[in-house]
């Protein structure tokens, strides 16, 4: 007999068991990472595929977060860098995007827990359909406020802030601010993120273990956790894994 099933289950009965709303994380982000490596691995002739496996994942992880207690996800859907990627590969992961926002509209998960969707990132440099669904998402939950859903797309943690100086200092050219105003609280002002709380725990998949440009400033005391496993292969106990990895930690913040 093959106890294997049965024994995996009861962990994850356990280990479900273990979560507490109260302790949940606010804000989760997370780096969707490994979708190309996933088609090789598993004998796709194209790197899309597993662009189009990652992207089914999406919503069944963002419900296991919002069922566990979370209000905030920002997830790292394309970088800036990824522009440099082939034309093909390019135009196929902005077919992907355009799709999913669109899919959005009428989605019973977005309505039931109230999110509000929002993309982050120099959304002028994607495709005008591209453009058009994310409009079309934002404007279809701009009700919401229970969640909040952040798709940071043609983001860079680091034009992220040349976009914030640029904005202060057109303010300081207008003679609204001066040099002498400028703190935290007015650098974070002017961050696409602007309004969430910073992220408390960012996931990564993969096993790669860095940031790559992923909320620079607002990451500066986030929990990371790495997951040993490509975006599209993920599986709830991994989520609830991390989740629970954070609950035990002791958060200082250099104090």
């Amino acid at each position: 007999m093959n106890l294997a099933g049965p024994v995996y289950r009861l962990y994850e009965y356990w280990l479900s068991r273990q979560l507490s709303k109260e302790k949940a994380p606010r804000h989760v982000g997370i780096i969707l990472d490994g979708n190309r490596r996933y088609a090789k691995e598993h004998g796709f002739d194209v790197p899309w595929i597993g662009h189009r496996k990652g992207a089914q994942k999406v919503m069944e992880v963002l419900r296991i977060l919002w069922e566990a207690g979370v209000k905030v996800c920002t997830i790292y859907a394309f970088s800036l860098e990824n522009f440099q990627r082939s034309r093909e590969e390019v135009r196929e992961i902005m077919a992907i995007a355009r799709q999913k926002f669109a899919d959005v509209v009428g989605n019973p998960d977005v309505k039931r827990h109230k999110v509000r969707i929002k993309a982050i990132g120099r959304v002028d440099l994607l495709p005008p359909e591209v453009r058009d669904a994310i409009h079309k998402a934002e404007a279809e939950t701009e009700m919401y406020s229970d969640h909040i859903l952040n798709v940071a797309i043609g983001y860079s943690g680091r034009s992220e802030l040349v976009d914030a100086v640029r904005a202060i200092g057109e303010e300081i050219k207008s003679g609204k601010t001066s040099p002498a105003d400028i703190d935290e609280r007015v650098i974070e002002s002017h961050l696409y993120t602007n309004g969430v709380p910073d992220p408390d725990l960012i996931i990564r998949t993969s096993g790669e273990e860095r940031l790559s440009g992923f909320l620079l400033w607002q990451s500066a005391y986030s929990e990371l956790y790495f997951v040993q496993i490509y975006w599209p292969a993920i599986r709830r106990i991994d989520i609830w894994r991390a989740l629970r990895s954070y609950e035990t930690r002791s958060r200082r913040f250099g104090k």
